[in-house]
């Protein structure tokens, strides 16, 4: 019996067995060249998220858009300037408004907007500051 024909085939298996393998091998070399790039970036990405995290206290907080009326950069202006919390009716005063009811209660009104939107605080009942 003539068994040349048989290892020829195997031959043929064998060869094509190992083409299999390198080609393999070479796509495993690749795919773990990628996963350490990969990882590389996830661990850049880690130490930026640290990063803006432990700096994010230091940004100054963006101020919320003031309402439309030329009263409220004054308003914010006389609160900077005062050493402590002021009241509607000195508000009024640094504005250069009368001392007339509706104007001490139209700046009081301003004034709680401001601490709605976040802006002030009202430390006691009718005392507004800058919010720290």
């Amino acid at each position: 019996m003539n068994i040349q024909p048989l290892l020829d085939a195997l031959d043929l298996q064998e060869d094509a067995a190992r083409a299999l393998a390198d080609d393999l091998r070479t796509q495993i070399d690749g795919l773990q060249t990628r996963l350490r790039e990969a990882g590389m970036h996830l661990e850049h990405l880690t130490i930026n998220r640290k990063t803006v995290t432990g700096l994010a206290d230091r940004l100054p907080a963006l101020a919320p858009d003031l309402p439309e009326h030329p009263d409220y950069p004054r308003i914010l202006a006389a609160i900077n300037h005062a050493t402590g919390p002021l009241r509607a009716k000195d508000v009024c005063e640094a504005l250069g408004h009368e001392l007339l009811p509706k104007n001490v209660e139209g700046t009081r009104a301003k004034l709680k907007r401001l601490v709605k939107l976040g802006i002030l605080t009202e430390a006691d009942t009718g005392n507004f500051a800058r919010k720290q």
